[in-house]
């Protein structure tokens, strides 16, 4: 609350000027008045009215600044207010009703508004595209891509001797649509349907149950076997269709959020019934079917029977983010063309050595690091606010600041909210809770284990090969960097640090894995084994071409 203080008192300060320099200004104005008295001169009259006209246009240019910053500061109370009414609401004191229910309730998981709680606000880079200074990097990233195209054009033009419009690459990485399409259906249909009628009926039928344990285990044992069908269905018919990369990516990554939003109202839910004693079991209100679908399409891990919602959705900002998600598709597919392709095509037809290896970890730092703020602005930013604005959602935190940090720890919280409370909220707290507040460490472990396995994952499944570079870098030195570049850490030197790091973690994924890729491409093995999907070929391809 200080440092909030602080930096209130200095955003006042810099809006519309402190007492003294209020004071010096009215000084000024009344010199400026004295002396247009003493004076019978035309001169020193046009003086003081250029004067007074130059102090009337300061202060002109200075209102807007004041009217923005008494907004953004009563905007920044009101949140405040909301949340801390929200969790005073919440707190056990308040919703204990007696001592025997929370006796009753001490052995279960706290209910959900002990957890994450939801406030209307914007996402920060909307709020920091209204100042024209950061505006300007947005337009310079605009400049690139242009520049991009027009090189990509005028190189095809001196080569072909002609314009070449076709997107080869484009239009191979999203291939196979007609497989794509109907793989998602069978998903989301499959996801509307069995968790909630599976809730539905173990809920309805638990109280009345006279072998609690049973039909709990059996509802929990059918809520699993469709867990693991979801996991390993869409697995299948992308290797079994040998679907292309961003093909791949789509049908995975849904995989991978559909998984987590079924255990998200599960878990959410299942304590609402446990905690409710069998003589109210008709009182409990489940969750309604339309609450439920709005869950699942809302850009968020956590569920609630209700969130935060908009007065009026902006179907001119919808389709500006959906613009700029393309814009960012085609922005990736010029670095590729331009950046990556000629560069690793060359690599991996060379010998596997230190030399070529830090030479190409170098070379794709400045592709790998444009790659990383596309995915961020396309998908955590565009993508996100685009469904949050056509369902109305009201909390568009999907992220922080997260180029401000000064410690790893700091940047994972901050850059994916959305996943991040996911995992804070079921992997972390619930490994606590079942272990013990002493094993914290052990905690942290496995959110990393589990975050890194998965990432690997959906790598693996996508490029078709086993080259386990992510899960490396996320459990071993992603880990290093959490306790050597701890929240204790601050100071600009600590940003630096934690920039140089994080590029050159970029480098080294783009580089290795594309080397990987045109490895494979170059050395193809006509009956692979399991074993080969697991075995880097780019340490020895260039011996067989």
């Amino acid at each position: 609350m200080v440092g909030e203080d602080n930096i209130s008192v200095r955003n006042r300060r810099s809006a519309y000027g402190t007492a003294e320099e209020k004071g010096n200004m009215s000084k000024r104005l009344e010199g400026d008045w004295s002396f247009s008295k003493s004076s019978n001169g035309w001169l020193d009259a046009d003086h003081t009215l250029t004067r007074r006209m130059q102090l009337l246009a300061e202060a002109e240019h200075l209102k807007p600044a004041f009217m923005k910053g008494i907004d953004s500061h009563f905007t920044e109370l009101v949140d405040g207010l909301v949340s801390k009414s929200v969790m005073l609401e919440s707190s056990p004191s308040a919703a204990a009703c007696s001592e025997k229910d929370h006796s009753k309730t001490k052995g279960l998981r706290a209910p959900p508004e002990h957890g994450k709680v939801f406030v209307l606000r914007r996402s920060i880079l909307d709020e920091l595209f209204e100042v024209d200074h950061i505006r300007t990097i947005y337009h310079m990233f605009i400049a690139f891509l242009i520049l991009f195209i027009v090189s990509t054009f005028v190189v095809d033009f001196i080569d072909e001797g002609r314009l070449v419009l076709d997107f080869d690459l484009f239009v191979y990485s999203f291939g196979k649509f007609s497989i794509v399409a109907p793989t998602w259906l069978c998903m989301i249909s499959s996801i509307l349907v069995v968790p909630y009628g599976l809730f539905c009926q173990w809920a309805q039928g638990y109280h009345n149950s006279s072998h609690k344990t049973v039909h709990s285990l059996f509802y929990g044992m059918l809520f699993m076997l469709f867990q693991i069908g979801l996991g390993l269905g869409p697995t299948y018919v992308t290797v079994t269709y040998d679907l292309p990369p961003a093909s791949r990516l789509m049908v995975i990554l849904e995989q991978v959020r559909l998984i987590m939003k079924a255990y998200s109202f599960i878990r959410e839910n299942v304590p609402r019934i446990l905690s409710s004693s069998p003589q109210k079991t008709n009182s409990v209100q489940l969750p309604r079917f339309s609450q439920y679908v709005y869950f699942l399409f809302a850009p968020t891990l956590i569920y609630r029977d209700e969130y935060p919602r908009n007065p009026t959705r902006r179907w001119s900002y919808v389709a500006a983010k959906f613009a700029q998600v393309l814009g960012s598709l085609f922005y990736t597919y010029y670095i590729f063309r331009r950046l990556c392709i000629p560069t690793y095509r060359n690599y991996s037809r060379e010998p596997f050595n230190s030399r070529r290896l830090v030479l190409c970890i170098f070379n794709s730092i400045l592709p790998g690091v444009l790659i990383m703020f596309l995915v961020f602005f396309s998908f955590l930013h565009c993508w996100l606010n685009a469904f949050a604005e056509m369902l109305r959602f009201g909390d568009r935190m999907f992220y922080k600041d997260w180029w401000n940090s000064t410690s790893y720890a700091n940047y994972y919280r901050t850059w994916n909210v959305v996943v991040h409370d996911w995992l804070y909220y079921y992997a972390y707290r619930d490994f606590l809770w079942f272990f013990g507040k002493k094993f914290k460490s052990a905690a942290m472990l496995s959110v990393f284990a589990i975050s890194a396995a998965v990432h690997e994952y959906v790598l693996a499944v996508c490029f078709g090969y086993f080259y386990p570079v992510m899960f490396c870098l996320f459990m071993f030195f992603g880990i290093i960097f959490n306790f050597l570049i701890s929240d204790q850490r601050k100071g600009s030197i600590w940003n630096v640090i934690m920039w140089t790091s994080l590029f050159l973690g970029q480098g080294i994924l783009l580089c290795l894995y594309s080397q990987e890729w045109y490895a494979r491409w170059y050395c193809p093995l006509e009956n692979p084994t399991f074993l080969d999907y697991l075995t880097p070929r780019s340490w020895t391809c260039h011996s067989k071409i």
